[in-house]
């Protein structure tokens, strides 16, 4: 067996093995019983109309199909056993963290060896701000859609990679680049791409995540506007996402500018950010639900303007020498624009679980540059090992205990209100808790502080 074939599949059994736990973990009464406990049409497993409903009805605010399928199936399969429905959650992730490994390894294939795409995969898969997508039965739609996301991307690497070694691309008559049809690892790419909005729609904007990678990795040399051409497939399937979205939120989800003034809006994008990063660094007092506070500190919205400024310019001025950077901080960018806030759903502030599939822009621009900046100061492999390990070893101990605050609704909305404050939600399903557990005073209790 190849080397690159063992550290995948020692990454895939690892990953299992931290987050065994949640097999034990039950189902959360926020969203869950929406999606599976109280959901008939879910609960009858795979069925006709049921397939029906999935395609041409809205439930919970989304039209996500393929994820409500995959929970029909879990039903089929497992009924109302929860230990079933995340197992298939945690299966679902552990293979995203293989198809990462594998996509920096076909990226990167000059590089001399496997550990950068190893470290940036592993970082993926044991990041403590990654568990609310796996040990949330709800997120389903998290890594369904990560999971077809990665696929499209690893087809459509393929076929760039073609592209480039033909010589590259000439445009037809009709407008379109050479072969056009005739390349199936596009149209494979496409595919996947639409599967992927078809379980969850924030990824619409792959399109440009492919545009990124265009010139860092994979250093396609045509113009910009015919690698642009070349996307308009994927860019119609993005806008056709957004059409329906937006019906399927609007009546319920979306938050008003009366109750969500646009300035409050600017102000928590620019917060959001900077706050993702704090999280990613430093994964520290996380909960299911972090409120949207009424007003921003001016003091705090300035410092972490001056952050992402800071940050933007960095990787600007690098951009020809470390083109990682700047690929990497704006896949982190334009991929959270769809769930940032400025188009408010929900009342929360941020959410972890919306830092699935953005963070691997961070994970990737980190590692290339402190390996460079390594390779600059000519240090020892064994120097660049020994706080990699003390990292994901770091990563693993944190998840392992994240993983505890999801065994159940009281665990988990117990801890929200340690780490949060002015937080209704958590008291109002911390009582809902309580009122299944037969235990009414602590129940009103709860229910008091909601109002």
């Amino acid at each position: 067996m190849s080397r690159l074939r063992i550290i995948g599949l020692l990454l895939f059994l690892i990953t299992l093995v931290v987050y065994l736990p949640v097999l034990h973990n039950g189902f959360i009464n926020y969203d869950d019983n929406q999606y599976v406990t109280e959901n008939q049409m879910v609960q009858r497993g795979l069925t006709w109309p049921g397939f029906q409903w999935a395609f041409t009805m809205w439930h919970a605010s989304n039209w996500h199909p393929l994820t409500w399928l995959s929970h029909m199936a879990d039903c089929e399969l497992f009924r109302l056993n929860p230990a079933g429905h995340h197992l298939v959650n945690l299966l679902l992730h552990a293979v995203n963290s293989v198809l990462v490994f594998a996509l920096w390894r076909r990226w990167r294939r000059l590089t001399e060896n496997l550990w950068p795409a190893a470290f940036i995969a592993a970082l993926f898969a044991w990041h403590p701000l990654h568990v609310e997508s796996v040990a949330w039965v709800s997120e389903r739609k998290d890594v369904l859609s990560t999971f077809f996301a990665l696929l499209s991307l690893l087809a459509y690497t393929r076929h760039a990679r073609c592209r480039v070694a033909a010589g590259g691309d000439e445009i037809s008559a009709t407008g379109l680049p050479g072969q056009f049809y005739s390349s199936r690892p596009y149209w494979l790419a496409l595919g996947f791409f639409a599967c992927s909005l078809m379980s969850k729609p924030m990824l619409v904007t792959l399109p440009f995540v492919m545009l990124l990678l265009d010139r860092w990795p994979l250093q396609r040399k045509q113009r910009f506007y015919r690698l642009c051409l070349e996307k308009w497939p994927f860019v119609a399937l993005s806008a056709a996402s957004c059409v329906v979205t937006i019906f399927a939120q609007r009546q319920e989800a979306m938050a008003s500018l009366v109750k969500c003034p646009l300035r409050l809006r600017l102000e928590n994008v620019v917060m959001a950010y900077v706050g993702y990063l704090q999280k990613t660094v430093w994964p520290e007092k996380l909960a299911v639900f972090y409120p949207l506070p009424d007003a921003i500190a001016w003091p705090a919205f300035a410092g972490a303007g001056l952050v992402l400024i800071l940050i933007s310019a960095i990787a600007l001025m690098a951009a020809r020498r470390q083109p990682y950077l700047l690929t990497g901080w704006l896949w982190y960018l334009g991929t959270l624009v769809p769930v940032i806030g400025l188009v408010q759903v929900g009342d929360q502030a941020l959410a972890d679980r919306y830092t699935y599939f953005p963070l691997i822009g961070i994970f990737f621009a980190a590692t290339f540059f402190i390996k460079g900046a390594a390779g600059r100061l000519k240090s020892s492999n064994v120097m660049l090992a020994l706080p990699a390990v003390a990292v994901l070893a770091t990563c693993v101990a944190l998840t392992e205990n994240q993983l505890g605050c999801w065994r159940s609704s009281e665990t988990l909305f117990t801890h929200a209100l340690a780490v949060t404050k002015n937080n209704a939600l958590a008291h109002l399903n911390l009582g809902e808790a309580y009122q299944e557990q037969q235990r009414p005073a602590e129940a009103l209790a709860q229910y008091q502080e909601v109002l």
